[in-house]
């Protein structure tokens, strides 16, 4: 009976082991996808003007596939999320991820000069949450990105990144924060819809 049991016990053990292995790592998850997009960025096809567009969207897609905007939008808010119904989470989470995009993706084409990224290594946390860590190569210059993810439905998504030891999830809540002291909701949703709209006229040349 005890033998029986112990080989149970090391049938499950065994599959555990094999499952955790087989599984995809976190560092992989977010590899795979920030090789694809310095490709794009590096592909001479969009050096063109009329090729930004697109090579903007294709980063995009890249950036939703392995960033997690509600669990982003979630800690930028903290105790504030609570205030919002689930009309105001859903208008909050695509005019702040418009934002996210409209700030990052263009300095990106802007300022990327074929830059490298090492990737430095990734520290468990806990059961389903880790740290990938690395750092960016420019000149001689060093800048050190942390990107926090955590594991959900068998996918690793990203829920903050750090960059030179600033939290990207920490900047917004003070500054959000800041505003739904004095202002509601959908005032703070409004506010953002509007920076959306003017960085597009601007984007667009509209005067």
């Amino acid at each position: 009976m005890k033998r029986t049991i112990l080989i149970f016990h090391l049938l499950i053990f065994g599959w555990a082991t094999v499952l955790y292995s087989a599984q995809v790592q976190p560092l992989d998850e977010l590899k795979g996808p920030i090789e694809q997009g310095i490709a794009i960025l590096n592909n001479p096809e969009y050096t063109r003007p009329d090729q930004k567009e697109a090579q903007r969207e294709k980063i995009w897609a890249l950036v939703q596939n392995v960033f997690d905007f509600r669990a982003i939008s979630m800690r930028a808010l903290a105790r504030n999320w609570r205030r919002l119904n689930e009309t105001q989470r859903g208008a909050f989470t695509e005019a702040f991820s418009v934002l996210l995009k409209n700030t990052y993706i263009d300095k990106l084409q802007g300022e990327y000069h074929n830059e490298k990224l090492v990737f430095l290594g990734q520290d468990m946390i806990a059961d389903r949450k880790a740290v990938v860590r690395t750092k960016i190569l420019r000149k001689k210059i060093e800048i050190p990105m942390d990107y926090s993810m955590y594991l959900r439905s068998g996918k690793w998504r990203v829920y903050d990144v750090n960059i030179e030891g600033v939290s990207l999830v920490k900047n917004y809540r003070s500054q959000f924060n800041s505003i739904l002291a004095k202002e509601s909701p959908d005032q703070l949703i409004q506010r953002l819809k509007e920076k959306n709209d003017a960085h597009e006229q601007k984007r667009k040349g509209v005067k």
